[in-house]
């Protein structure tokens, strides 16, 4: 996944932060250790995640500042730096407890249906499907950061995970192919993205079409569905 690209969403510009409200002056020296003010803990460390997460999706990685998570998460940045010192900290904590765990589940595929490549796509688009619909953030942040040449996220991923798990899929399509078990036309290097694109942009866009069209409900399994048949059989009718 961390080779292919994809132009990124239109830019969106952090909205300007608020004027600050003047503060009281404390009584006296306060203490090292966690900033006071603030309810802190496990909830607050995930709700600083979720909010980075959501964040990185809407505005790209390198146009969002700490302080703008902060800001969003009703914290002060005391608070977001006494959990993550910089952005990179941040960012690797995002990978290695949100993303990668996911990039993990939707990889499973390949490894508990290796010997049926129908199956493989078909459950690949579902999880796809399952990953988008219960992660909001993933969509966009992976259009923006990791489809995208210049992508933070990808570049990161790479550098804490490497390559290997992206190549092991590619071999695995080669092999179908040269045992005549896939189409030799087929790009393995895109395939992922084919699958994306068939479902996640969809499943998106849906959002705004069912405003504009009365009536039109799908579901995720309806897209998942669509994706596969095209996959697979593409615009010839089944016999």
């Amino acid at each position: 996944m961390d080779r292919m690209t994809m132009a990124a969403p239109t830019a969106k510009k952090l909205p300007a932060p608020k004027p600050k409200a003047a503060s009281r002056r404390s009584s006296g020296p306060r203490r090292p250790g966690r900033p006071s003010g603030s309810a802190a803990g496990p909830e607050q460390r995930n709700r600083l995640l979720d909010t980075a997460l959501n964040l990185f999706a809407r505005y790209g990685i390198a146009d969002t500042p700490l302080s703008a998570i902060a800001r969003e998460a009703g914290v002060t940045p005391a608070m977001l730096h006494y959990y993550f010192k910089t952005r990179d900290q941040l960012l690797d904590v995002l990978i290695d407890e949100r993303i990668q765990p996911r990039r993990a589940e939707i990889g499973k595929t390949f490894d508990v249906h290796a010997g049926d490549p129908v199956t493989v796509i078909t459950r690949l688009a579902e999880r796809l499907m399952q990953t988008a619909t219960e992660h909001p953030w993933f969509p966009g942040l992976w259009m923006r950061e990791v489809f995208s040449d210049n992508g933070l996220l990808r570049q990161r991923m790479v550098k804490r995970y490497g390559r290997l798990h992206h190549q092991a899929t590619i071999d695995c399509l080669t092999q179908w192919q040269a045992e005549g078990r896939i189409n030799p036309d087929i790009e393995p290097s895109l395939l992922f993205m084919s699958i994306f694109g068939l479902t996640v942009v969809p499943l998106v866009a849906t959002k705004s079409w069912g405003k504009d069209v009365p009536g039109m409900t799908l579901s995720a399994a309806d897209i998942a569905r669509h994706a596969v048949a095209l996959i697979s059989h593409g615009i010839t009718p089944c016999k």
